[in-house]
């Protein structure tokens, strides 16, 4: 499997494709979105790990 290899002109490329596609005011749109996208999988990625950890919290103190 080849690894992506782009280089300085492809990411330029890509750039001024994606900005004549979507515009320069419809940009900051998508990537707060996708920010909040890639937050909330992490925090999904999180909560699948807390309820281990409160299990052993709970288990661990006296009742």
């Amino acid at each position: 499997m080849v690894l992506l290899n782009i280089g300085l002109q492809e990411i330029l490329i890509i750039a001024l494709i994606v900005l004549l596609l979507f515009g320069g005011k419809k940009i900051p749109e998508l990537m707060r979105g996708l920010g909040r996208g890639v937050h909330s999988f992490k925090e999904g990625m999180n909560g699948i790990d807390k309820p281990d950890e409160e299990k052993r919290n709970d288990e661990q103190q006296p009742k």
